[in-house]
């Protein structure tokens, strides 16, 4: 176990999981809360909260734990890679599946399929999500980026954090878009009445932004293109909930009764990024899904 103390000699007004974050960046912020949480992370010899703000004379200790042995099982699961060099792999990945073991599902996840395909990814993110730059849900099929080393998850996860990655989702939702493009802003954070959810709020919440553009209009659906300037979770099922255009399929933040296909109707189309190694700009795309598309068929055939 690694331990550092540090005590801060000037009047800083810092969240202390952000100053943690500074003064070792191979850390991301959730493990710095989970370290907080857990008592690795202290303030004069005491327990705070992430929100927690130091001041001058505060003596901080940190202790970081030696990685755990991977404990994830390689699983041989068919993955459709749509790119990979030595630094990153791009994986388009199928409504159903897990992007990290959890509890519950500890197998049949992406990364158990990805461990098998190979063994050198990054460990930033722990033994349960190597290689993890970012995920979709479950029940969201699409595009996603996985590190194999450090240098390159960090490079990854730094363009998300400056909004400069291209991220664009195609989306079903219920009712008829009257305008042809958008953008909600609103901040996203945990829903008060219920912890399993996100919801706009100003509670605890962070910033939003998802710009719309209407691709297709039916009866009762439309076809929309999602652009995401924020990558908060459940972010466009929020957002599309919110202005009362609810993703179709969606159980959580949707209504019953919607279209045939199992889990919501989003999918992750394309995704660009700066390559860490190269400074290349890369753009990749990934056509919807056939249930997807069987379903909009259908709704050209209603209309």
């Amino acid at each position: 176990m690694e331990k550092s103390e540090i005590i801060i000699t000037n009047d800083q007004h810092v969240r202390i999981d952000k100053w943690v974050h500074e003064q070792f960046p191979d850390l991301s912020r959730t493990r710095i809360q989970e370290m907080i949480k857990d008592g690795l992370i202290t303030v004069n010899d005491q327990a705070v909260k992430p929100n927690y703000k130091i001041n001058g004379g505060d003596r901080i200790k940190v202790e970081i734990n030696e990685p755990e042995p991977l404990s994830v099982e390689p699983e041989n699961i068919p993955l459709d890679i749509v790119y990979e060099d030595q630094d990153l792999l791009v994986v388009n990945k199928p409504r159903g599946m897990v992007v990290h073991p959890a509890p519950g599902h500890y197998a049949g996840t992406l990364v158990n399929g990805l461990l098998y395909h190979c063994r050198d990814l990054s460990g930033i993110n722990g033994v349960l999500r190597p290689g993890i730059v970012h995920r979709i849900d479950k029940d969201t099929s699409g595009l996603l980026v996985v590190a194999k080393n450090d240098q390159a998850h960090r490079s990854l996860a730094e363009q998300l954090k400056e909004k400069t990655t291209h991220r664009i989702y195609k989306a079903i939702v219920h009712g008829v878009l009257s305008h042809q493009e958008g953008t909600i802003d609103a901040p996203i954070g945990r829903d008060e009445k219920d912890r399993k959810k996100m919801a706009v709020t100003r509670k605890n919440s962070k910033e939003a932004v998802t710009h719309f553009f209407v691709e297709e209009r039916f009866r009762q659906y439309t076809f929309v293109k999602c652009e995401l300037e924020t990558g908060r979770t459940h972010q466009i099922r929020v957002h599309m909930a919110y202005i009362g255009h609810p993703v179709a399929g969606d159980p959580k933040y949707g209504p019953k009764k919607t279209l045939s296909i199992n889990g919501q109707a989003l999918h992750a189309a394309e995704l660009g990024f700066i390559h860490p190694s190269t400074g290349e700009r890369m753009i990749f795309k990934a056509p919807i899904p056939a249930d997807m598309e069987n379903e909009l068929k259908k709704c050209r055939e209603m209309y």
